[in-house]
C-alpha cells in the first residue's frame, strides 16, 4: 500500500485554493487530452535509457530563478529616472565648474554601486537557499526508488507520489492506490480528483490522499510546473506599501521639480546678469537637491540586507515585500502540528475498551502500521511502539485500506487475520467515531485536558467503502499519544505577546487537547477554546468568535480559509503558518504565508516565507527584520524629503525675489552627505522594534513638509540678512557661507530629532556629523575646496541665532504633529 493513513488532526487534506498563480493569458487547459499512456514500466527507466534521453535533451532542466539576474539588477539600479537627470547635470557641471561642484555625481555612482552589490549578495543568498528548499521527487529507475533533483527528471521517468507531494512535471498515472490529487491551483475547483491508471496529472497539482506513480510525458518548458515554480519563487521588489508610497512621493516631486527648475534656470541665466558658468553652477546647485534619489536606493539596500540577514538564519524570503508584510502583522494563526509541536509523537498508553483482549488489540495496531509504507506522525508512533514481528503476525494480511480524510476524520484498513477471519478497522477522532452521549468521551476529555492526543480504534461492521462506514463501529481501544513540544515555541509565543501580536492556534485536533498544549507553552488565553464545528458560518459572527477565542480545534481546511478572511474583514493583517497540504488554502489567502521547510511541496510553493530550519523560533527574527526595515525607512525618508521640500522652496523664493541662488552644488553635496546620506545609511540598518503603521506617505509628509518649510524660511532669512550685511568683492561667498551654516544647523536638528531615542552610537553619529562640518570650517584647504569661509563674527552668530529659533520651532511642530496625528 502507498497511501498515508490516518491522523485525527485533519492536517493532510486541502480544499479549494485560488488560482492566483496562473497566468490568465496562458493557453493551457489542465484537462486537455494527453497522448495515450505509455506501456506500464513498473521498474522505471534503465540507466541506459536515461542516458539516451539526456543526450536527446529530453530533460526537465528548466532554470527556476529565485532572484533577478545580474543584468536586471544592474539595469534596475542604474537606469532610473533620477539617475538620468543627475547624470545629465553631472556632465554639464564637469564642463563648466570645478570638480568639487561635481561631487554629487560621484556620490550617485558610489550609492548605485552599493545598491548593486547589496542586491547581488541578496541574490546569492536567495539562490543558495532555493537550492536547499528545492523539491526532491522520488523517481524509480532500474527498479530502485531514489530522490533526485527536479531538473534531473527525464521524459518517461516513473515518479512516485505520496500525500503532500507536488506533481513536478506533466504525466500519466501508471499506478494508483486511492490516489486523490488537488488541482485547485490549476482549475480553481475545490474538490480533490480521484486518479486511476491512465489518467493525466498536471504539474502544479499535489497529492492529498493515497499514493501511486506516474510516467512523465512532458518535461522542461513544455511542463506547466516550470511557469508555476518560477512564479511562486520569484524575487520581487514590487507590490509593497513602502515602495509604492515612495513611488507616489517621487511622482509628486517630479511635478514640483520641473516648473521650479525651469523658473530657476530662467532666473539665473536671463534675469540676473551673472557670469555664465557660475550661473549654470548655481542653477544645477538648485536642481540637484530637489531629487531624493538616495531614498529609492536606500530602500532597496535595506531590503536586500534584510534578505541576507534572514538567509543566515535559514529563512527563505520568496517575495521580498514579505519582510515588510510580516512587520505589519497583528494576528498570527498557528497550525499546532509542526509549529508548536515537533513532528514526532510517542504512544504513552493503549486502553482496551469493552473487555477487548490487549494482545489482540496490539496485533491489530501492528498490522495497521505495517499497511502504510509512508506513515504520518501518529501512525509512526504506533509503528515505533508496535513494530512488525514474525510468527503468527506474518499471517495477518491487509486486504484494503482507506486514506485519511479531513471530512471523515478517520482512516481505515481491512485485514484477513491468522484464522482466516475478515475484519474491518477504523482509526481516528474519538468524538467523530463515538456517539455523542458515549461515556468513553468523558474519559477522553480528561486525557485531552492533560494535552494528550487520543485516537480511537474501532471495529466496523461493513466494508470500508460502504456509506457511513463508521456508523455502529464497535469501540475497541484508545490509543493515547503524547506530542513532543518544540523547545523554542514558548519563547516565540511570549515574543508575540510582548509585541502585541495576537496568536490564534488553529488545528484539526480536539480543541481541549490543543488548548492544553498551548497552555503548557504559556499562550495567553489558551483556556478560551472553541470546537470549529460550533463556529458560526456568518462572517461577522465568525470574526467575533475569532477575536474572543485563542484556540480552535476540529478545523477543516475550508474553515481555515474562512477564519483568515473573517479576521481580515475586521482590519487585521494576518499571517498564517503551516506545513501540511490542508494549510494551502489559508496560506494563500493570508496576508503572509509562512511554511516550514519540511512541509509539503504545495505549502512551500504558495508561501512567501519558508523556514528551512523548520524552527518556529525564526519567525520573531523575520518580524523584527521587517519592523527594522519599515520603521527605519519611514524615519530616514523624512530626512530625504525635508531636503526636497526646502530645495524646492528655496528655488521658488530665489525666483520670486530675483536674487542669485545662494548655493553651489558642492555646498549641498556637503550638507546632504553629513545630514542625510551617511546618517541615513546607519539609521536605516539600526534595530527598530516599532510595529509598522499604515499610510506611509501621509506619515512621512506630516513631518517633512513643516520641517522643509522651516529650514527654507530660516535659510533664506539668513541669506537676505547677509545680503544687506555684506558688500563688495567676495560678498556672495560670505552670504553663501552664512546661509550654509544656518541650513546645516537646522538640518542637523532634524537629524537629531529623527535619531531619537538616543543610544550611545546615535549620539556619536550626530556628533560625528557636526564635527565633520566643523573641520570643513576650520581647515584652510577644506575652506577653499568647499568655498566656505565665515567672515566676521556678527553675521555667523546671527546665522546661529536664526538656526536656534528654527530648531525651537521644529521641536514644537514635531511634538504638535505627534500629539495631533500620532507618531
Amino acid at each position: 500500500m502507498t497511501q498515508r493513513a490516518l491522523d485525527s488532526s485533519g492536517e493532510q487534506t486541502p480544499g479549494p485554493s485560488r488560482p492566483t498563480m496562473i497566468d490568465a493569458g496562458a493557453e493551457l487547459d489542465p484537462v486537455h487530452p494527453m497522448e495515450p499512456p505509455p506501456a506500464r514500466r513498473p521498474d522505471g527507466l534503465s540507466t541506459a535509457e536515461v542516458a539516451e534521453r539526456v543526450a536527446r535533451g529530453e530533460v526537465n532542466d528548466v532554470p527556476v530563478r529565485s532572484s533577478r539576474s545580474i543584468t536586471e539588477i544592474v539595469r534596475a539600479n542604474v537606469f532610473t529616472r533620477f539617475n538620468l537627470i543627475i547624470g545629465v547635470l553631472w556632465v554639464i557641471m564637469l564642463f563648466v565648474a570645478p570638480i568639487q561642484d561635481s561631487l554629487f555625481g560621484f556620490v550617485i555612482v558610489a550609492n548605485t554601486g552599493i545598491g548593486i552589490i547589496q542586491e547581488w549578495r541578496a541574490k546569492k543568498t536567495l539562490d543558495s537557499l532555493a537550492v536547499i528548499g528545492e523539491a526532491k521527487p522520488t523517481v524509480r529507475r532500474d527498479g530502485v526508488a531514489a530522490e533526485i533533483s527536479t531538473s534531473e527528471i527525464v521524459l518517461g521517468d516513473l515518479v512516485e507520489l505520496g500525500p503532500g507531494d507536488k506533481v513536478v512535471v506533466d504525466g500519466t498515472v501508471s499506478e494508483a492506490d486511492s490516489l486523490e490529487i488537488d488541482e485547485s491551483l490549476l482549475t480553481g475547483e475545490a474538490d480533490p480528483v480521484i486518479k486511476r491508471a491512465g489518467d493525466p496529472v498536471m504539474s502544479g497539482s499535489f497529492v492529498v490522499a493515497g499514493g501511486g506513480a506516474f510516467t512523465a510525458t512532458k518535461v522542461g518548458r513544455e511542463a506547466y510546473a516550470a511557469q508555476l515554480a518560477e512564479e511562486a519563487s520569484r524575487f520581487t521588489l514590487v507590490h509593497s506599501e513602502l515602495r509604492s508610497g515612495i513611488s507616489t512621493i517621487l511622482k509628486y516631486v517630479t511635478w514640483m521639480m520641473v516648473p521650479t527648475a525651469i523658473g530657476l534656470i530662467i532666473s539665473q541665466l536671463v534675469v540676473k546678469d551673472n557670469n555664465f558658468k557660475e550661473s549654470v553652477a548655481r542653477t544645477v546647485g538648485g536642481i540637484v537637491p530637489m531629487i531624493p534619489e538616495g531614498l529609492v536606493l536606500l530602500t532597496s539596500v535595506a531590503f536586500a540586507i534584510g534578505v541576507v540577514r534572514l538567509g543566515r538564519k535559514q529563512c527563505l524570503v520568496q517575495e521580498l515585500p514579505a519582510i515588510e508584510g510580516l512587520a505589519r502583522v497583528d494576528v498570527v494563526c498557528l497550525d499546532k502540528t509542526g509549529t508548536l509541536t515537533e513532528g514526532g509523537m510517542d504512544v504513552t498508553e493503549v486502553r482496551p475498551l469493552n473487555g477487548s483482549d490487549e494482545a489482540y488489540v496490539t496485533q491489530v495496531l501492528r498490522t495497521f502500521g505495517s499497511s502504510d509504507p509512508r506513515p504520518n506522525a501518529s501512525l509512526q508512533a504506533i509503528i515505533d511502539a508496535y513494530p512488525a514481528a514474525g510468527g503468527d503476525a506474518e499471517s495477518w494480511t491487509v486486504t484494503d485500506a482507506m486514506p485519511f480524510s479531513s471530512a471523515r476524520k478517520y482512516s481505515g484498513a481491512a485485514f484477513t487475520e491468522a484464522d482466516g477471519t475478515d475484519s474491518v478497522w477504523l482509526l481516528g477522532a474519538p468524538d467523530v467515531l463515538l456517539s455523542e452521549g458515549d461515556a468513553t468521551l468523558t474519559e477522553i476529555e480528561q486525557l485531552n485536558e492533560q494535552g494528550l492526543r487520543v485516537l480511537l480504534l474501532a471495529r466496523a461492521e461493513g466494508s470500508l467503502d460502504a456509506p457511513g462506514a463508521a456508523a455502529g463501529a464497535a469501540p475497541t481501544a484508545l490509543v493515547v499519544l503524547e506530542q513532543r513540544l518544540r523547545p523554542d515555541a514558548g519563547d516565540t509565543l511570549a515574543y508575540f505577546a510582548d509585541q502585541n501580536v495576537a496568536t490564534k492556534v488553529i488545528s484539526g485536533d480536539n480543541a481541549v487537547s490543543v488548548g492544553a498544549v498551548a497552555g503548557k507553552l504559556g499562550l495567553a488565553g489558551a483556556e478560551n477554546t472553541l470546537d470549529a464545528r460550533r463556529l458560526p458560518t456568518d462572517p461577522d459572527e465568525m470574526a467575533t468568535a475569532m477575536e474572543e477565542n485563542a484556540v480552535f480545534g476540529r478545523v477543516t481546511p475550508q474553515q481555515k480559509r474562512d477564519m483568515v478572511a473573517a479576521l481580515q474583514s475586521r482590519g487585521h493583517t494576518v499571517a498564517m503558518t503551516g506545513d501540511g497540504v490542508n494549510d494551502v488554502l489559508a496560506l494563500k489567502d493570508a496576508d503572509i504565508g509562512v511554511s516550514m521547510g519540511s512541509g509539503s511541496e504545495a505549502t512551500r510553493a504558495v508561501a512567501q516565507i519558508v523556514l528551512l530550519n523548520n524552527s518556529f523560533a525564526t519567525l520573531p527574527s523575520v518580524v523584527a527584520e521587517g519592523r527594522r526595515v519599515i520603521g527605519n525607512i519611514t524615519r530616514v525618508a523624512t530626512l530625504f524629503l525635508t531636503k526636497t521640500v526646502y530645495s524646492v522652496l528655496l528655488a521658488i523664493l530665489v525666483v520670486c525675489f530675483q536674487v542669485e541662488y545662494p548655493f553651489l552644488p558642492r555646498h549641498l553635496t556637503l550638507l546632504s552627505t553629513l545630514t542625510i546620506g551617511v546618517p541615513a545609511f546607519f539609521l536605516a540598518l539600526a534595530p527598530n522594534k516599532e510595529r509598522a503603521q499604515p499610510h506611509f506617505v501621509r506619515r512621512v509628509m506630516r513631518y517633512a513638509i513643516p520641517s522643509g518649510v522651516i529650514a527654507a524660511a530660516a535659510t533664506f532669512a539668513t541669506y537676505l540678512v547677509a545680503r544687506h550685511y555684506y558688500s563688495g568683492e567676495g560678498a556672495l561667498e560670505a552670504e553663501t557661507s552664512a546661509a550654509t551654516l544656518t541650513l546645516f544647523l537646522v538640518s542637523m536638528w532634524v537629524l537629531a530629532i529623527i535619531a531619537r531615542p538616543y543610544t550611545w552610537w546615535r549620539v556619536g553619529l550626530v556628533a560625528a556629523m557636526g564635527l565633520g562640518f566643523l573641520i570643513v570650517l576650520v581647515v584652510p584647504w577644506l575652506q577653499d575646496f568647499f568655498a566656505l569661509k565665515l567672515v566676521g563674527a556678527p553675521m555667523p552668530w546671527t546665522a546661529v541665532g536664526i538656526a536656534v529659533a528654527a530648531a525651537a520651532l521644529l521641536e514644537f511642530t514635531w511634538r504638535w504633529v505627534g500629539r495631533r496625528f500620532g507618531m
